[in-house]
């Protein structure tokens, strides 16, 4: 499948240049958190997702719908190669907060470097990750031990022997562990057995309750299950939906999703 790129940029809402350049890889990235919810409905609704990527882009950009992060970030990277950019697939193992971390192909990330001969800061790479739910909203340079600031919060990426390390700064003034990944490039089929285990697993977490979140440039919106939850400049606000009904409307006017 061609990507679809001018559909792809008109779903993000993004109508700016796409050369690729940095300045054209933040806008986009912001774009699609902005636009293009964290959701497992399907899942709940034991619709199949495949490891494919005809599959994640007709989701996101024919039906406007979310994913996570196989589908959301498998999709993203179709598009950035479409632009121009050099995108490697990277497994990465989420941090649990029992302590430890989740299994390799546990989450997929993208590094992302500048083609030659961009204007912009030659070899430079960059964590790119639209599918990571409340996270950065503007991709994060990939140089260990710099905190970088973000609309989202403070981030900061370490390189402790290899493996790298991607982590939070908390209210308190700790740094929480989010994931770790290593460099080692990776092909899409080999997310494959994660994605079905995140699917059909009860141990998973995406099997345990319906989801559906966004970034906004105030904050969040997010649905768990009945209950809104809507975050704005640091206030946060809950409502307990009704009855079904409320909750298929709150779908439709905040995220644009129709089951």
């Amino acid at each position: 499948m061609i990507v679809p790129v001018q559909s792809y940029l008109s779903r993000v809402g993004y109508s700016g240049p796409t050369i690729p350049t940095l300045v054209t890889l933040r806008a986009i990235h912001r774009a699609h958190m902005l636009a293009v919810p964290f959701e497992n409905l399907d899942i709940a609704i034991g619709r199949k997702i495949t490891v494919n990527e005809d599959a994640f882009l007709r989701k996101v950009v024919d039906l406007r719908r979310g994913g996570f992060c196989y589908e959301l970030n498998g999709a993203f990277a179709a598009l950035l190669r479409a632009l121009g950019f050099q995108v490697t697939l990277l497994s990465a193992r989420v941090a649990r907060r029992q302590g430890g971390e989740g299994p390799e192909f546990d989450h997929l990330t993208l590094r992302v470097d500048l083609p030659a001969g961009s204007p912009d800061e030659i070899n430079t790479a960059w964590l790119a990750d639209v599918g990571f739910g409340e996270s950065f909203l503007e991709p994060l340079r990939m140089q260990p031990e710099l905190e970088q600031r973000d609309p989202a919060g403070m981030f900061r990426i370490l390189d402790l022997g290899g493996r790298w390390h991607f982590e939070k700064s908390e209210p308190d003034g700790t740094w929480a562990p989010q994931y770790s990944f290593s460099l080692q490039p990776r092909r899409l089929e080999e997310f494959a057995a994660m994605c079905h285990y995140h699917q059909t697993s009860p141990e998973s977490s995406f099997t345990q309750k319906r989801l559906c979140s966004r970034s906004t440039p105030e904050g969040r919106v997010t649905l768990a299950e009945n209950k809104l939850i809507i975050t704005r400049n640091g206030r946060r606000e809950e409502r307990l939906l009704a009855d079904d009904s409320e909750r298929v409307s709150a779908l439709r006017e905040h995220f644009g999703v129709v089951l």
